[in-house]
């Protein structure tokens, strides 16, 4: 039997077959979940249908974090299609590329009110539409990064959204453990995808990684796929409010 037969899965954020949450979809498909993605927009939609095909994804639905009635239309369609489901993956974050760019304290009002709300609290969001179509021993997980608790140039405001999305899945893990719902957090480290690509310095922190990390390597969609179906499994039964870095270890070297 496999690790997550019978196991549902909702997966944000893939937006093409370089996405780190399209990784973790075909892992957790592989290791016998039944998966549905969402979509941004018209736009992306076609680019996320074929890859719900290829996955043969029960379902796929638009959904916009910032638009409030989207959470509803989601719950929507998750109780029409499942009921309850097990598995909740949040692979969201953007940033103004202005805001990357600059120096931090020129951060604008509007981009740190727009990257915290779609890269956090959209997670919070997530949970308070879809709590009650959560089955027992769910987990939720989200896609975090290194930057949340050092400084690394160019990733800017993206980092205060970071550090309030890993302290959110804190209070979240707190606030859903008595109803036997976890949540984590995984710290992977960068990976050429599509929102990778409007940090400055990414090839940086590539060549360090290959440079300075223990493993000296950087790692792949699997590695942060493989820890994500550990976390969607009973092997995590006891594991929740944790970042859990798939990162080559480079967060334990110092200067």
């Amino acid at each position: 039997m496999k690790l997550l037969e019978g196991k549902k899965a909702l997966i944000l954020g893939v937006a093409n077959d370089m996405s780190i949450a399209w990784g973790i979809t075909k892992a957790l498909k592989e290791n016998g979940a039944s998966v549905a993605l969402t979509y941004l927009n018209e736009n992306l939609k076609k680019r996320v249908e074929p890859l719900a095909a290829e996955v043969k994804a029960d379902f796929i639905c638009e959904m916009d974090v910032t638009n409030d009635a989207h959470y509803g239309m989601l719950k929507e369609t998750i109780t029409k299609n499942w009921g309850k489901f097990d598995i909740l993956v949040h692979s969201l974050a953007f940033a103004d590329k202005t805001d990357l760019k600059g120096r931090f304290f020129e951060t604008s009002r509007e981009g740190f009110k727009m990257a915290c709300d779609i890269s956090a609290f959209s997670l919070i969001g997530l949970t308070h539409a879809l709590k009650e179509n959560l089955n027992d021993d769910a987990s939720i997980m989200a896609m975090t990064y290194h930057g949340s608790v050092k400084v690394l140039k160019g990733y800017n405001v993206m980092g205060v959204a970071k550090a309030a999305l890993e302290s959110s899945a804190r209070y979240l893990a707190d606030d859903l453990g008595p109803e036997n719902i976890r949540v984590n957090c995984i710290s992977a480290g960068p990976i050429r995808t599509l929102a990778a690509s409007g940090v400055p310095g990414l090839k940086d922190f590539l060549k360090v990684i290959e440079e300075k990390a223990p493993m000296r390597k950087n790692v792949t969609q699997d590695d942060v796929a493989g820890t994500a179906v550990y976390l969607a499994s009973k092997l995590s039964h006891g594991v929740t409010g944790q970042v859990l870095y798939v990162d080559s270890g480079i967060n334990i070297i110092g200067q």
